[in-house]
Formats: structure tokens, C-alpha cells, sequence
């Protein structure tokens, strides 16, 4: 079995991490303020992990297509990504926010689907 999947409660945490971060800075209130979240004040230590923690993240994506177990769940983990982001580029800020929870509904769904195929391969 690929050892990189044990690694998927350490990314379901990331991703619960990121949708109360995307609420923070791209929630509701700031959409009627018309804020931009580029300008709030983030920590540099939250933006540095944040930041090594995507690629790390999508580092981890790659390495899922290298086994059986989990190819499925890094194929799609990365699709929504890709397309998440295209779509995120070229929207509103309105629809900032609503592309990244559907996104991050889906991803954290595909995690929880890969924790199902490792206690079954584990099993």
C-alpha cells in the first residue's frame, strides 16, 4: 500500500482549516463591506503555512495516481482542484466564496472516501 495515504487525516484537518480561513477573509461580511482579503491583516507565520501547506498538499495529490489505493480519489482531488482554481481566477468575489465551499465540500468528501479505502485495504 502506498504509505502517503496514512498521510490523508493530516489533509482532512488542512482542508477543515481552510474552509474557517476562506470564511474569514472571503465571508459574507467582508462581501458586503466590499472588502479586499488581500488587504486584511494575516500573520506571516498563517500565510507561510497556509501557503507550503497547498504545496505540500498538492504534492500529496500527485503521489496518490502512483498506487492503486487511492488513484481514483487523487485523480478527482485534483480535477476540482484544477477547475476549482480556473473558475476562482475569473469570477467575482461574490463567487469567490461559493466556488471554494463547494470546492472544499468536495475535497474533504474524496478525503473521506480515501480514509474508507485504507481501512479496507488495511483491513
Amino acid at each position: 500500500m502506498n504509505p502517503f495515504v496514512l498521510l490523508a487525516p493530516l489533509f482532512l484537518a488542512f482542508e477543515l482549516w481552510q474552509l474557517v480561513l476562506g470564511e474569514r477573509y472571503l465571508g459574507v461580511r467582508h462581501i458586503r463591506a466590499n472588502a479586499n482579503p488581500r488587504e486584511l491583516p494575516m500573520p506571516n507565520w498563517m500565510a507561510a503555512a497556509w501557503g507550503g501547506g497547498l504545496v505540500v498538499y498538492y504534492l500529496w495529490m500527485v503521489t496518490l495516481l502512483l498506487h492503486p489505493v487511492g488513484r481514483a480519489q487523487g485523480f478527482v482531488l485534483l480535477a476540482v482542484s484544477s477547475v476549482a482554481y480556473a473558475l476562482r481566477a475569473s469570477s467575482s468575489l461574490k463567487w469567490t466564496l461559493v466556488i471554494l465551499t463547494f470546492e472544499g465540500s468536495i475535497r474533504i468528501g474524496m478525503l473521506l472516501s480515501l480514509l474508507g479505502a485504507i481501512w479496507r485495504a488495511l483491513r
